[in-house]
Parts: C-alpha cells; structure tokens; sequence
C-alpha cells in the first residue's frame, strides 16, 4: 500500500511538471487555438523560427545572458567561498550578526535595492554597460553562494587542510587537492543556483543595463506581456533549453570529477 500511495505521489508531481511545459511547447508552435476547441486549429514555426534563425536578435540576446551568467557565476565562487570558510570556520566577534546581515539582499525589496544601487553606478559611469549588469546580479547571489559554502565548511571543517599543512603542503597544493575536492558538490551545487538566478534577471538587467544591454528575459517579457502567446512560448521553450542546458553541462562536470583518477584539481594545479 505505501508503495502504491509513493508511486501515485510521484506520478501526480510529475504531471505538475510535465502538463504546463507541455502547454508551453504545444503553444510554441500554435497560429490559432480559439476557445472552446479542444484542439489548436493551426499550427506554424513563425515564433521559434524568429528566434532561432541566423542572425536574430534572440541568438545574440541569449548568448549576452549567457556570458553574463558565467561571469557572474565564477565572481561570485570567489567572492562566497572565502567569506562561506571565514563564516563556516573561524570564530569571532559578531560572527551571528554578519551571518544575518549577508541575507540582506534578500529581506529587502528587490527594486529599492536596485534603484539605490543605481545613483551610484550613475556616478561611477557603469550604467548601460554589461559591467554594470553583471556587479547588479552578483547582489541577490551573494546569500546563496554564501549561505552554501558557511554550511559546508561548518560540516568539513578545516582538519583535513591542517593535515596536509603538517604534512608539508603549501597554501596552493592544500587548496587544489583538499580543500577543492571537498567541496567540489557543493561548488556545483551553487554555481547552478547562481547562474540560473542572473540568467534570468530582468528588472534589475533592464534598470541598469538601460536597455544598452539585451539579455534573453529583455525581449521575452514583453512578449508575455503583450499577449502574443505563440511568440511568448517559443521564447520560454528557448530560455528553458537554454537552462536545461546548463544545468546538465554542470552535472557532466560533477560526473567527470567523481570519474577522473586526478579529479577537476588535477587539471587546475599538477604541483608535487
């Protein structure tokens, strides 16, 4: 019987995920489904032929959100795994106070953090500029990122690195071949969150990027809001894929470490 009920769950939250991307795509490739039918009455590729063929918009716009993902992504690995350790290991004065503060970005209001922060890109000259967008999504990030690595430097703690010091490692070789391999699952896990939050950022990409700076999100919102259902599915199909993507690049690599004898330290550092 429980496994009855188990299977019926799984079946259940399946089709909540399955149905409505399924209607995306069926809309994706719909001219006119008008109510009632119970069937589209014609079906084209108007909108996702717009977006895919050579030289589109759409294409340029989703490589830009891409490589402002990435950025993004490896900026804030290097801001978040020093701060995750700092929070994870060490002890010191209002420690409790700087764990709660680093979630600020995401207690307050999205828009009045945006719209503060953008006097003062205006002042430095970094409005309009894919610069700008990229230091505006490392915001919101920036919990995630730190929340993740201070609870699993808390779990690892630092005995491992204070061996392989004892034993004679540097700073380099004891970062690259345990500190590295040890969090590597949750440097995944994290890189997926943050890329797939900047991927898709849209007000605060839009303030700041002053329109100069066309992501993917830029010209599939106002599709969506416009009403033009064909052009707004094609679009989410593309920006879903595009995520999908991603994310199973990302697993790959999470495969190939655990699979390779040297793991991913051993491309990055070979140092004896």
């Amino acid at each position: 019987m429980e496994k009855a009920t188990r299977k019926i769950l799984l079946m259940g939250m399946s089709a909540l995920l399955i149905l409505p991307l399924g209607m995306i795509l069926i809309w994706s490739v719909t001219v006119s489904w008008p109510f009632p039918e119970l069937f589209p009455r014609e079906l084209g590729l108007r909108g996702l032929g717009a977006i895919l063929q050579p030289g589109a918009p759409a294409l340029e716009s989703l490589l830009t959100s891409i490589r402002i993902a990435v950025l993004v992504t490896f900026i804030t690995l290097g801001i978040t795994i020093p701060g995750g350790r700092a929070l994870g290991i060490h002890e010191f004065p209002g420690k409790g106070f700087i764990k709660i503060f680093v979630l600020a970005p995401l207690m307050v209001s999205p828009v009045a953090i945006v719209m503060g922060i953008h006097g003062t890109f205006i002042r430095l000259g970094i409005t309009n500029t894919e610069l700008g967008v990229v230091l505006i999504h490392i915001v919101p990030v920036i919990p995630y990122g730190i929340r993740i690595f201070t609870n699993i430097f808390e779990l690892v703690g630092d005995q491992l690195e204070e061996q392989g010091k004892v034993l004679g490692a540097g700073s380099v070789q004891t970062f690259f071949h345990i500190t590295l391999p040890t969090i590597m699952p949750g440097i995944i896990s994290a890189g997926s969150l943050i890329f797939i939050i900047s991927f898709s950022q849209y007000f605060p990409t839009l303030l700041i990027g002053g329109g100069s700076v066309r992501t993917f999100p830029l010209l599939m919102v106002p599709y969506i809001q416009s009403g033009d259902r064909m052009m707004a599915a094609s679009y989410s199909v593309v920006f879903i894929g595009a995520a999908v993507l991603a994310l199973l690049a990302i697993e790959n690599v999470l495969k190939l470490y655990y699979r390779s004898g040297t793991g991913i330290a051993g491309v990055f550092y070979s140092g004896k």
